[in-house]
């Protein structure tokens, strides 16, 4: 039930409400049309299943952007991609070993600007349960899932806030067990839970 509703959401077309483009937008910043982003991708797999799971990665503490994080497949979009939905294939396949061909695309939602310089396309996928993953051992520190669920509940979509670039910025963090997502990617999710509400 949770895919065809995800489907559902994804079909039916942007978010409602407040623009929901990124990083900036908890605290005041507007889009900058003039700026340079690098386009980017990742996939949101989910796992087709009466309780459906969300995979996730955790990067090796040693990468020098985004040591330690928590984040879904994905990168840039490559020039020999066929587009962003290729390059979130492509990466979630050399990150993870996760066959494209047991990859069902549900949709896309708009995409999120970070504040370190990337559009990053969020592509949403169902995949098979109990799927054997490898993670590639420079890019992926751990491969997990998370109750699908208990990420797109706003009860825990926490806001906090610290300082980046000289300036107080906010961000979400969705804590599970021990672990917390934060920055891009939690904040992807709340925008993914925005769309099913």
């Amino acid at each position: 039930m949770t895919i065809d509703r995800l489907r559902g959401a994804l079909l039916a077309g942007t978010n409602s409400g407040p623009a929901w483009y990124g990083d900036g937008h908890m605290s005041g910043d507007l889009p900058d049309p003039s700026r340079l982003l690098m386009p980017a991708a990742v996939l949101i797999a989910i796992s087709d299943e009466a309780e459906p799971q969300l995979l996730l990665t955790r990067r090796p503490t040693t990468m020098t952007r985004h040591p330690g994080q928590i984040a879904f497949p994905g990168g840039r979009v490559d020039p020999g991609d066929d587009g962003p939905i290729s390059a979130a294939l492509r990466e979630a396949e050399e990150e993870v070993a996760l066959d494209r061909g047991l990859v069902e695309v549900l949709g896309t939602l708009d995409s999120y600007e970070t504040g370190t310089g990337f559009s990053i396309l969020p592509v949403v996928a169902a995949v098979p349960p109990g799927l054997v993953l490898c993670p590639h051992e420079r890019e992926v520190a751990e491969v997990f899932h998370v109750p699908f669920a208990h990420v797109m509940d706003p009860a825990n979509h926490e806001v906090r806030s610290g300082e980046w670039q000289g300036r107080e910025r906010k961000f979400y963090v969705i804590r599970h067990g021990q672990r917390e997502i934060w920055g891009a990617t939690a904040g992807i999710l709340v925008n993914l839970s925005r769309r099913l509400a």
